[in-house]
């Protein structure tokens, strides 16, 4: 196995669902691959998790790593705090008069990447 590098985006305000339907299919491709179908993607969060792959790339080419024969190993999406202040949520209605929090969603991304020769 190769060398392995680490790259984390933290306070994404895109919700967790979201960022998973884009990176699933990401998982297993070379670095470069993944870069050619983010760049056809129509979700805002492609432009987002393109921006972390490139920063990983950045990242392996500073530790002196093949950047062509980087592949992704692992992408993982999980749930941020929030993007509002405090607990991440804000009042609203819900029917008949009830109170329901109208809950904003962040993420954090962890992105790992390997050299494969």
């Amino acid at each position: 196995m190769g060398e392995t590098v680490k790259a984390v985006a933290r306070h994404i305000a895109v919700t967790p669902t979201k960022m998973r339907r884009v990176i699933r299919p990401l998982v297993g491709l070379p670095a470069r691959q993944a870069l050619d179908l983010l760049s056809v993607l129509p979700q805002e969060s492609a432009a987002i998790v393109s921006k972390l792959i490139k920063s990983a790339v950045a990242g392996a080419d500073e530790k002196g790593l093949d950047t062509d024969a980087l592949v992704i190993v692992s992408f993982t999406a999980d749930e941020g705090p929030g993007v509002m202040p405090g607990k991440g949520w804000r009042a609203g209605w819900g029917s008949r008069g009830r109170y329901r929090p109208i809950r904003k969603r962040s993420s954090h991304l962890t992105l790992v990447l390997e050299e494969r020769i």
